[in-house]
């Protein structure tokens, strides 16, 4: 975290314990942000997203990371200032999620290793036929 961000925790810790207020958590927000395509774009983005305690910005992933004492709410509306499609980061890692191929899941677009985060919508029989031809059941077809 380093010295200054502990400096900065600890007086937001004493402040908030004198005046009785709730404090603020340390939250990351992770947005998809279309068209990062140079520097010049980056340093906008920092540049909107200021006040925080670090903007990190990923042109190949097309994504933008702020960490600090903020709401997602706030991020957003602020980072939606540079004129540019953004939305909150819809993708998770393909092992978190039960089906990846599922229709609304795999996503062309999304970086190496992610899918996009889709409730589980397969009914019990669809259930059924996907375990039943599975490497990974013991009492599978033996065919395959």
């Amino acid at each position: 975290m380093g010295v200054q961000g502990t400096l900065d925790y600890l007086s937001d810790l004493i402040s908030s314990a004198k005046k009785g207020k709730k404090r603020k958590q340390l939250n990351t927000v992770n947005l998809k942000v279309t068209r990062i395509d140079c520097e010049g774009c980056a340093m906008k983005m920092k540049k909107a997203l200021s006040g925080v305690k670090s903007v990190d910005v990923d042109m190949k992933q097309q994504k933008v990371t702020v960490t600090g004492f903020v709401e997602a709410k706030k991020v957003l509306k602020a980072a939606k200032s540079t004129k540019k499609k953004i939305e909150l980061w819809p993708y998770v890692p393909y092992n978190m999620v039960p089906h990846p191929y599922i229709a609304g899941a795999y996503d062309k677009k999304a970086p190496a290793n992610f899918v996009r985060k889709v409730e589980d919508s397969m009914t019990p029989l669809e259930e059924q036929y996907t375990t039943m031809f599975s490497d990974e059941n013991p009492d599978a077809c033996t065919i395959m």
